[in-house]
This record gives C-alpha cells, structure tokens and sequence, in this order.
C-alpha cells in the first residue's frame, strides 16, 4: 500500500497510488481490468511513511490522501505561471558574518555535523541578516553531503529566493523550487536528483516537506511567525508544524527565524529546551522613529483617512526624493454600501458578507468572487436619488486620496488584485527598485520579507484594525503585522519614519519598537496562560459543513455534546464563525482547549458519525 504505479486509463497513461492490495473479488466487475504498466522509482528515504503516517494520525485524515502530493508532483502542474523576481540592489554573494551572525552559526554548526534534533529560534530583527547566518548553514549542510529544506509562507517569496541564493550561493550546490509555480522540467529534474541521492537545496511553502527526501540534513523556516504556512483547505496542514515533526523523527537541526517570533516557539524556548538567538543590530541602516497619531483626536486634517502628521511626512519625503509605504489591509475602496434611506447593506447572497466596492462602482465578494454593479436604486426600500453611501477605506480609496493630494507624485498599489498578475507585479517592484514609483499602497503582501533600500517613511492607515477580529491571538498577529511593515523603513538610511493612525489607543501601539518585542510577548503569554489558550494549552477547531443550515445546527449540537461527556477538557461551541456561508455552504465550528493533542484525537476517534450528513473537518493548532 501507498506505492505509486503507472496505470493505463482510457488511451493515456496516468501516475496512482495503491490504496488496497486484493488476492481476488468478491463480484464479477462490469468493467475490464487492466494490468499496471510499472512502479514507479521512489527515492529511498526510510522516514517517509513513518512521517506520512504520523501526519496522517495528527490531522485524522487517511495517509494515501497524503500520498497523492507525491503522486501530483510526478504528474506536470498546469500552465506554469511567470514570476519573474528583480535582483535585489545592494545583495552581495561574498559577505562577511558580523559578530553576531558568527555566534548564531557556531552555535547550530555541531548539530548540522552530528545530524542532531536541535529546534533554533533565531530573533534577528528587521534587515539584521538572518539571510546571511541561513546561507552558511546551508552551504554546511551540502558540503557534508545533506540536501536542505529551505521554507517561506508565500509563493512570490519563494521565487524571490531561488532567485537571490542562485546568484549568492556556490555553482556546485544543486538549488529547485517546489511550489505552485514550479514547472514540469524543474520538477524532474528535481526527482532524478533525489532517486539519485544528491544533496539538493529546496526552496518552497507546503510541498518541500512532503517529498521523500534522502539524506535530509536541515530544515530552514523563514517567517517562521506566518499563518500562511497552514494550508487554507481541508485538511488544513500546517507546513511549519510538519516540518518540527520531520525533523525530530529524522534527528535533524530546524532553524525558524523571525523579526517576531511566535508565542509558540517562545514558549517553545521556555519550557521544551529550545534554544533562541538574537540579532539586535541591523545589518544596515538605523531603526526609523515610531509617530502614533489617534485619528479622532485630529479634527484639522484634510482627509479623514490621512493624518496631519502622516501628510507632512509625506511632504517631506517626497521633497528629499525618498519613497513611502502607506499600508492599509483591506482591499477594494471601501468596506461596504449602505442605503441612505433605509440602512440597507448589499450582501453576497452565496456568503454571509457584505459586498466590498471597488472601483468603476463594482460590488465584489471576497470569498466567492461574485461580482456585480452599484445598483441605481435601493434594492430593499426601492430608494433613487444617488441612494448609496459608501463606508470605510480600503487600499483602492488610499491610492485615489493620495494621487488628488499629492498630484505630481507616482502611487502604486499592491494588494491581491494587483499581486495576483505576476508580470504586473515583478514591473512594481522593479519600479520600486529604481525609484519610479514614490509611494506604494499595499496590504500584508508587502509586509513579508522584501527590501526596498529608498523608503524611509512608512504610513500605517488603520493600526487597530485588525484588533477587533475574534480571535485569541489578535494582539500578537497585530503586533507582528506592525512590526514586519515598519521594518520596511530606514534599511539602509541612518533617519526614517513611521506614522501609526489608530482610532483608539492600545498598549500594542507602546511595543512597535521592535526591541520592545519580547517584553510585549512576555505579557501576552502570562495572558493566554490564565485564560487557558495556547500555547499554554493545546486548541483544537471541528467544523462541519452542510447545505442544510436546520441539519447542521442539530449535527453540531450532537458533536459537540458527545464531546462534552466524560472528559477532561473545555469544549467550546458549537457557533457561528464571523463568515458562516460561503457559496451556499453553511458552516459552524466547535473548539477544544485540552492539555494533550492525543486525548482530543482520542474524543475525535470515539465519536458516533454514521448519522452525521454534515462534512465535518479536524483541524488542530488552527491559524487564523
């Protein structure tokens, strides 16, 4: 079981999976069966099933479904996507470790030579050169003859480093992308080099850590922080949690590095002997200077959405020929419409959301993609005088408020609208690296990792947005958010800026500094500790899905009332989530806070379901 073979299916011939191996049939099939053509040649690695299996239990999902991500990468992707990624200015292939950089290498070194399991958080804040300290360590591990899993949460970034360490690293070590956008002929290439057991860099987000693979020798997680590395299908695996099992069954090193480490692996540091560097001093440049601007408190501003304070600096950036960063995470031009007669919000009628407006008066759903015109009249009361109003702000209005208020300057956009076409994308961050463009409006995408050496002001329109979200950890992902785009300012200049607007104040907003890191982290453990959320404790989400809201609400309060008896840990719900329909489909979640994954995995197991017509899904640790 779990083989892959080559099957003839119709006139062409397909890869498959053995799921079953049966002596004989019990019935006489209406259908022909046909012989396998071969088996397919699967690179030894005799901790891949053993792996695939533990996931497998982890995630309660059978282990051939896994399997077939092996199976898919041998088949050739759809049409490869062009993701072309500018050279970064100011990269160099020979650079010279700083102090510091050197004692974070000399440190992991021994468990790279020895093959050791031994967890490493690296806190090297922003520009600091984690980079650097990742590429002596993948150099190591090649030279002792160990291939190197290198991961990022996001595609673009992926490419962007294939790109950067091809040029920076040696001629001699073999480097592949695995991801998405990775073509057949690299990913054959790739096979071969793995059947053929030589030590390989792989650089991808999900699909690296799920290949057998010889001979592994280290793991890297850049970003480690990032909630993009939990898949946003079911099963919702989470790539940086797969990659800490790989290792510790393989007895590897795993580096995670980060300008903001997670509360995971800090408290990982704390109470599991992890162990946890610093990089405290950039590589180049000067941290920028935090401003906080409370919007409410500034009544003279000619914008509602733009500060005095964020203007001037605007001005003045601008008149030193310098480039700015405004970010703002929401999309499209404002939040919603509503009726002035009536109070009446269009809404997807496929997803329990409202219709965001784009431009040229476009209602767009951001879950389904439904999209359609502003109505001329009220579709509820029947109102026709001009009848909507628009509310809230999203990067498309930022651009357009911009553009009006300084009219000789360049502003761009990058948001998912944008970002999604690849060649438009790779033309802004060339534009950005050649200074054509003064001022980039964008979203989390332009939070992650990429170095822009001529901005020295960073603009945050909405800093407490994201507070409201009803989600345990919304401080910490706040304060990461924050931190990871103020970084963008001052990484190669002594003077930077940036202006925070916030509707209220928070104490977040006194740690943006990102030296006040830790000590905002401490304080967030000790919280999630007394109200028993992790990583103190473990959380589990259960979700089931139906077309049929009156079922799902019965089959929900079924589970979760199974769950509740005779056990030892806290069951939340069943509830709605802030979004419960999407295309039709109903949904309600059911969370479990317990000391141990395996008792929770036990409950799960126990569970009666044969009546059950929801589609119900297990997701431990979830992200959000």
């Amino acid at each position: 079981m779990g083989s892959i073979i080559r099957v003839p299916l119709q006139k062409r011939e397909e890869k498959a999976i053995v799921e079953r191996v049966l002596p004989s049939l019990a019935y006489k099939p209406a259908y022909a069966i046909r012989e396998a053509i071969c088996l397919e040649t699967v690179p030894e690695d005799k901790y891949f099933m053993p792996f695939i299996k533990q996931v497998a239990g982890y995630y309660q999902v059978n282990h051939v479904a896994l399997l077939r991500r092996v199976n898919s990468f041998l088949d050739a992707p759809k049409k490869k996507a062009d993701l072309p990624i500018p050279a970064e200015v100011g990269s160099s292939a020979h650079v010279e470790l700083t102090q510091e950089q050197q004692e974070i290498y000399k440190a992991i070194e021994p468990s790279v030579v020895q093959g050791q399991y031994a967890p490493s958080v690296i806190h090297g804040v922003t520009s600091s050169g984690k980079t650097e300290v990742y590429k002596k360590l993948i150099e190591l591990s090649i030279a002792q003859g160990k291939s190197v899993v290198f991961m990022v949460p996001e595609v673009t970034l992926a490419v962007r480093f294939t790109s950067i360490l091809k040029q920076q690293l040696s001629a001699t070590i073999q480097i592949f992308s695995f991801h998405s956008s990775t073509g057949p002929k690299e990913k054959r290439e790739l096979w071969q080099h793995l059947l053929a057991d030589t030590p390989v860099l792989i650089i991808g987000v999900h699909l690296p850590i799920m290949l057998p693979l010889p001979n592994l020798g280290c793991i890297i997680i850049d970003e480690e922080h990032e909630s993009g590395y939990q898949e946003k299908r079911h099963p919702r695996l989470n790539s940086r949690e797969l990659a800490i099992m790989r290792a510790q069954q393989t007895s590897i090193p795993i580096i995670l590095g980060s300008a903001t480490p997670s509360s995971n692996s800090l408290h990982n540091v704390k109470h599991r002997g992890w162990k946890l560097y610093s990089l405290r001093k950039r590589f180049s440049g000067e941290f920028p200077k935090i401003k906080t601007v409370i919007l409410v408190k500034d009544a003279r501003r000619e914008s509602f959405w733009i500060s005095t304070v964020l203007k001037q600096e605007l001005r003045k950036t601008l008149a030193q020929g310098k480039q700015a960063i405004i970010f703002l995470n929401r999309r499209g031009r404002y939040f919603f419409a509503l009726c002035k007669q009536c109070g009446f919000v269009p809404s997807c009628t496929q997803c329990s959301v409202s219709l965001t407006v784009h431009e040229k008066e476009r209602l767009i759903c951001h879950y389904c993609a439904k999209s359609e015109l502003l109505p001329a009249s009220c579709t509820s009361c029947g109102y026709k005088k001009n009848p909507y109003q628009t509310k809230g702000i999203g990067t498309q209005q930022v651009v357009n408020i911009l553009k009006d208020m300084f009219p000789k300057a360049n502003v761009e956009r990058a948001d998912l609208d944008t970002t999604t076409n690849k060649k438009r994308w790779s033309c802004t961050l060339e534009s950005m690296l050649d200074g054509s463009i003064d001022i980039l409006v964008g979203t989390q995408t332009i939070t992650k990792g990429y170095h822009f050496p001529n901005v020295t002001l960073v603009g945050i329109i909405w800093g407490d947005l994201n507070l409201h979200f009803p989600f345990y950890n919304t401080t910490e992902k706040t304060l990461q958010q924050l931190i990871q785009v103020a970084g963008r300012a001052g990484r190669t200049t002594k003077h930077s800026t940036v202006v925070v607007q916030t509707m209220a104040k928070h104490q977040l907003f006194e740690h943006i500094n990102e030296h006040d890191y830790d000590l905002c982290m401490q304080n967030e453990l000790e919280q999630r500790a007394m109200s028993g959320y992790p990583p103190s404790r473990r959380l589990t989400e259960i979700e089931l899905r139906n077309k049929d809201e009156v079922k799902l609400e019965f089959e929900a309060s079924a589970i979760a009332d199974q769950l509740r008896r005779g056990t030892t840990f806290t069951v939340l719900g069943p509830a709605q989530p802030p979004v419960s329909k999407i295309q039709n489909v109903h949904s309600r979640k059911i969370y479990i806070k317990s000391d141990t994954m395996q008792r929770v995995i036990s409950a799960y197991q126990a569970l009666e379901k044969d009546n059950i017509t929801s589609s119900i899904f297990f997701t431990p640790n979830p992200q959000n």
